[in-house]
């Protein structure tokens, strides 16, 4: 597989050729957009664009996608530009890619295989290391053919008879035992994914979603004051990362960011890469980033709205928050249930955590204890789970005027107030 990212330092990047195709389904304005979406994916793996063709078609060209005419077109450009690279920007079959490469002089690549170099350069943990071969591998797979022609063209005799089809169906084999191990080692990592779920019980969590390049891990950091790699590239982030809100709560709060959604992104790697989008599906609230200065943020809005659905988080655990305003200067569309910020300047952070905070507040309650004084172990508990209010102490009892989450309420239900005894079912 091209492994673009392998590019040292002080060598010229690679050149690449990126090619669309264009289909009548398909207005110009948002094909341009894939096509410079694609560019940014090259220049994240390390390579350098230095030409686009775009090919304008009824329906695809089922031996080379673009026609053989066409691919002729590219390998000219690829001979003038010198480039060593052909990125396309949908996915093509083994036999498309082989018959490219009769007719282009230079490594030809499709959209999953440039996403999955880009991944494989960021993928730090082991989690996402592990999801990242598993894709890899699941890629690979149908295209083992192209890597054992030269047995299956031996002389024959005896003892080499079938030996190019025997070596390859030797590694499929391999592979796909490969395969089995890796979604067994997620399955145990998700298991302990689900292990510190749990364990942070009680707590609030605050999940960031949003199109690749959002600003998540900018807001991540404000939220958190952490150090989350904040660059101006695609797919910075693949591993998702918690960390406790530094500003002041109703509760013990932790914020998540996750990996960034893009267009067009294959299932298969979807389905790789879904159990780190499960930190979001289990969020108490989820904030979908939208990068406000780009000129398609409304397509990138529903993106990312086809994506939470598709996890199953309902619509009312999520709040859309426009990012990047300080580089907005046009009129803003938007429903109620939104707020326009910026991550780098701070504009705006302090309503957004505001409404943070009166979403914690609307999940739970606000009642009287009286507590014995020797129950301390309780008394602490009062002050990590809830927010007071109102605390005294008397006749050999603390009482306390308190906010608790809805969960928290069951443990003091021996210490309520009559009042509120007989409205709250512990």
């Amino acid at each position: 597989m091209t492994r673009l990212h392998e590019t040292k330092a002080g060598k010229r990047a690679e050149r690449a050729v990126a090619v669309g195709l264009v289909l009548p389904s398909v207005p110009s304005h948002i094909a341009e957009e894939h096509l410079d979406e694609l560019r940014k994916l090259i220049e994240t793996a390390g390579g350098e664009p230095v030409a686009t063709i775009v090919q304008e078609r009824q329906a695809p060209d089922p031996a080379t996608w673009i026609g053989k005419g066409k691919a002729e077109e590219v390998q000219a450009t690829v001979e003038e530009k010198e480039a060593g690279l052909v990125v396309f920007d949908d996915d093509l079959s083994p036999a498309q890619i082989r018959n490219l490469e009769k007719i282009i002089s230079a490594k030809v690549v499709d959209r999953s295989g440039l996403i999955l170099d880009i991944f494989a350069s960021r993928a730090r943990s082991r989690e996402a290391r592990t999801q990242v071969e598993l894709a890899q591998l699941q890629y690979l797979l149908p295209r083992l053919t192209r890597q054992w022609t030269h047995l299956s063209r031996q002389a024959g005799g005896i003892g080499t008879r079938g030996v190019g089809e025997t070596q390859l169906e030797i590694d499929r084999r391999i592979i796909r035992t490969r395969i089995s191990r890796l979604r067994r080692e997620l399955e145990r990592i998700e298991k302990n994914r689900e292990t510190q779920r749990l364990g942070r019980a009680g707590t609030f969590t605050v999940a960031l979603v949003g199109y690749t390049n959002a600003g998540k891990s900018t807001l991540f950091n404000r939220l958190t004051a952490g150090s989350a790699l904040a660059e101006n590239k695609l797919f910075a982030t693949l591993d998702a990362k918690v960390q406790k809100a530094a500003d002041p709560m109703p509760r013990e709060t932790v914020v998540v960011d996750t990996v960034g959604f893009v267009r067009k992104l294959p299932h298969h790697l979807v389905a790789s890469f879904r159990s780190t989008m499960e930190e979001a599906a289990s969020a108490d609230l989820v904030l979908h980033l939208v990068d406000l200065s780009h000129a398609d943020y409304l397509e990138h809005l529903e993106v990312g709205k086809q994506v939470l659905l598709d996890l199953g988080i309902p619509r009312d655990r999520v709040f859309e928050v426009f990012n990047k305003i300080d580089r907005f200067a046009g009129p803003l569309s938007r429903d109620r249930d939104t707020i326009a910020v910026s991550a780098v300047t701070g504009e705006n952070v302090d309503v957004m955590l505001d409404m943070i905070r009166r979403r914690e507040i609307s999940q739970g309650r606000t009642l009287h204890l009286r507590i014995p004084i020797e129950e301390s172990r309780s008394i602490a508990r009062v002050h990590e789970l809830g927010q007071v209010h109102e605390q005294s102490q008397a006749d050999g009892h603390y009482s306390f005027l308190v906010w608790l989450p809805e969960e928290a309420i069951y443990q003091f239900s021996p210490y309520l107030s009559p009042e509120d005894r007989d409205v709250v079912d512990p």
